[in-house]
């Protein structure tokens, strides 16, 4: 029976200089090498791994595609979403041509595998976030949430067993309070819902649980220890 999978935030390099991600402390340590012994480990060729976002640090398609490469190797199915640092990522269509094949993507649609629908889109700051700008942040917020709700639509019309929506910025704030991304999934039966971002501290307290019917998950690479969580089994 396939199981779902999830773990975001891989920022992988291997084709682009001065990256190692061990900068940011030494829980990044020989990470790309934790990252796949972790994921053999525990995944099987039967399995759904979803990847929210943070996926390369190439800058242009041809800089990511050692990555999506590394990323076919591993086991599982993958589907992919785009986060903040994947400027590789410029056109979906040119994005989903090149994918080797045992990757997808999803952007502002949704896919249906096994009788699992996977939808999703980057999110975006929230005005709850004490860093929000209007002038920097409004705009891309709303255009965000409009791809959320094309997300949850293109959802509703697939029939399948299960549901979930990938995000790559968290839907509720530091303080846990749900944004309107949090509230735009209510109500559409989603199942689960996995989002990334989020590093080392920032991740004491973020959200994890039920929320309206909902469990939402924070699988940042670093915050799972480099090992890919189970999010569901589709029976």
């Amino acid at each position: 029976m396939p199981r779902i999978f999830a773990i975001g935030d891989l920022h992988l390099s291997l084709s682009v200089k001065n990256k190692a991600m061990d900068v940011f402390g030494p829980g990044w340590a020989n990470h790309v090498a934790r990252l796949k012994e972790g994921w053999q480990d525990t995944v099987g060729e039967e399995d759904l791994v979803l990847v929210p976002g943070d996926i390369s640090w190439g800058l242009r398609l041809e800089e990511a595609l050692a990555d999506l490469n590394f990323i076919h190797g591993l086991k599982g199915t993958k589907v992919l979403l785009r986060g903040n640092h994947d400027y590789w990522w410029t056109g979906y269509s040119k994005v989903k041509s090149v994918l080797p094949p045992s990757v997808k993507a999803v952007q502002n649609d949704a896919l249906l595998w096994n009788g699992v629908i996977v939808g999703g889109t980057r999110g975006w700051n929230t005005p709850l976030s004490p860093d929000f700008s209007e002038s920097k942040d409004r705009k891309i917020f709303e255009r965000e949430k409009l791809r959320l709700g094309l997300s949850l639509q293109a959802m509703d019309a697939k029939a399948g067993r299960l549901r979930v929506i990938m995000l790559h910025y968290p839907p509720f704030n530091e303080k846990g309070e749900p944004t309107d991304f949090a509230d735009l999934i209510r109500g559409h039966g989603v199942d689960h819902a996995v989002y990334g971002h989020l590093h080392g501290r920032s991740c004491l307290g973020s959200f994890e649980g039920d929320y309206e019917g909902t469990r939402y998950h924070l699988v940042s690479a670093d915050h799972l220890q480099f090992v890919p969580r189970l999010i569901a089994e589709s029976t």
